[in-house]
């Protein structure tokens, strides 16, 4: 898998985000049971920047703390079936891996929701990335049986990753 991550936020975190992203990001493609090497891109950035995509992209003039943009219109969660009557539409050519989507974090959210809600800014980072590739993978929350599925499974993906509790997440000890 290989996972591209750009902090252009001049933000910085007591941990290192792509460690974190990479692991998360593997957790969940293993749950979904993807059966693609998979290609993904992050960008962690400011309140403008967040601002001025989700305006564009969603008719919203105001910050958000995660953004995705699924490569795939999965038709439903999970089932990866969609991409091979277009493979060329939805694998890198060069790598061959799946092209899965693209991610964006906003680095002031991450510190603010992690104060807001009382647990670390590794917590809730952890938790919008996962949060984030399970929209990748064609999760949604708009309608409340579909926000309760999509919350286990973020609640089981980092989890699985040696969390204490939910609200505390660390990373293993074991390199991934």
């Amino acid at each position: 898998m290989t996972s591209y991550v750009e902090n252009e936020s001049g933000i910085t975190f007591d941990f290192d985000i792509e460690e974190l992203a990479l692991r998360i990001e593997n957790q969940v493609l293993d749950m979904e049971q993807c059966p693609y090497e998979a290609q993904i891109n992050l960008l962690v950035t400011d309140l403008d920047g967040i601002q001025e995509i989700n305006k564009a992209f969603r008719n919203l003039d105001q910050p958000t703390d995660v953004l995705s943009f699924p490569a795939i219109p999965f038709t439903s969660e999970s089932d990866f079936s969609i991409v091979e009557e277009q493979e060329s539409d939805y694998f890198d050519p060069e790598s061959g891996e799946l092209l899965l989507g693209d991610i964006m974090i906003c680095a002031q959210k991450v510190k603010e929701q992690a104060e807001k809600y009382n647990h670390s800014e590794m917590r809730e980072f952890g938790f919008l990335v996962a949060h984030s590739m399970l929209h990748l993978c064609g999760y949604d929350h708009m309608e409340p049986e579909d926000a309760v599925r999509m919350e286990a499974r973020q609640r089981e993906a980092l989890d699985a990753l040696g969390t204490v509790s939910y609200t505390h997440l660390t990373l293993p000890t074991t390199p991934y």
